[in-house]
């Protein structure tokens, strides 16, 4: 069998479908097909149960993806060695960034990455933090940005910064004539929130420790702006929370309605994630040293209280 043959059986197990997995891998239906036969007659066994719709893995042929992931990734870390070896920090980089980070942080460095590192081909996705797992134990992703702890024993983290949470507090609030506010200050049913699947909302559940005992208002909010919450909030209709690097680009006069927690302010920790294969390192140290000389001058803040990102069950 061949390392092409296998990336063809991991790709029809991720599509569960011949025609979608071959499209996928620029080549042919009946080339994939032959290929992955080759292989099924070879060991005598059957990978695919065909008879099902969608394709669905017998059960030794899961067994033989999970082998086959390992064994694709070690022939991609062959070329990494080699490179490595070269010194050379180039081609083509997968990386994701959940939705609150990517139109602060991505403008602050990538413009001094791509001079630093021209050979270097970065594609950027946004993605929320279960679509970057998803992708990176996949093999779609390089390594992404987001917010963690992620807990989770297939993923590595290179922590990049501690960014504090910022109260939006419009002038017709109690908090407003408030210097500093505490976690005790703030009403769950009032802060306005993102929709469902952005983790810096789970972040503002847990710091409020109240992550499923949240009142339905006579209004429902689908946004996954900022911008839409802080009109709302300026409307009379609550109050919101900010990650700190959001606040920078604010106008002077919204800035005048942020009011900073009393330390030990609760803040969200920014990392570097990739999987564990640890491919591409030099790529990833090089966005590290990029990103850390970046937010260096941005982010000074060190008495904070980590919350977690994750949705508490």
């Amino acid at each position: 069998m061949t390392i092409t043959q296998l990336q063809y059986v991991l790709a029809v197990a991720e599509h569960k479908n011949f025609t979608l997995a071959a499209e996928k891998c620029f080549v042919t239906q009946p080339t994939l097909s032959m290929q992955i036969q080759k292989i099924e007659e070879e060991l005598n066994i059957l990978i695919f149960d065909r008879s099902k719709k969608p394709i669905q893995l017998t059960d030794i042929g899961q067994k033989i993806v999970n082998q086959a992931k390992n064994i694709v990734n070690e022939a991609d870390r062959i070329k990494d060695i080699v490179e490595q070896q070269k010194g050379f920090i180039g081609g083509e980089f997968r990386l994701g960034i959940i939705p609150t980070i990517m139109p602060t942080l991505l403008p602050m460095f990538l413009n001094n990455f791509i001079k630093k590192y021209p050979k270097v081909k970065l594609l950027i996705e946004e993605l929320n933090t279960d679509e970057i797992i998803v992708k990176l134990k996949n093999g779609h992703l390089d390594a992404a940005i987001a917010a963690t702890p992620l807990e989770d024993e297939k993923i590595k983290e290179i922590v990049l910064y501690f960014e504090p949470f910022v109260a939006y507090i419009p002038e017709h609030h109690a908090n407003f004539q408030k210097e500093e506010i505490e976690v005790s200050d703030l009403n769950i049913n009032e802060i306005l929130l993102l929709q469902d699947g952005h983790c810096f909302r789970d972040g503002i559940l847990n710091l409020c420790k109240n992550g499923t005992d949240v009142e339905q208002n006579n209004f429902q909010i689908q946004s996954g702006s900022f911008e839409t919450l802080i009109k709302l909030a300026d409307e009379g209709l609550g109050t919101t929370l900010l990650p700190y690097l959001h606040t920078m680009d604010l106008k002077d006069s919204d800035k005048l309605k942020l009011r900073n927690f009393k330390e030990p302010k609760p803040a969200r920790e920014v990392s570097l994630i990739y999987p564990k294969s640890e491919l591409k390192m030099q790529i990833i140290d090089a966005l590290r040293s990029t990103i850390a000389g970046v937010v260096k001058g941005a982010i000074v803040f060190q008495n904070v209280q980590i919350i977690s990102p994750l949705q508490k069950k």
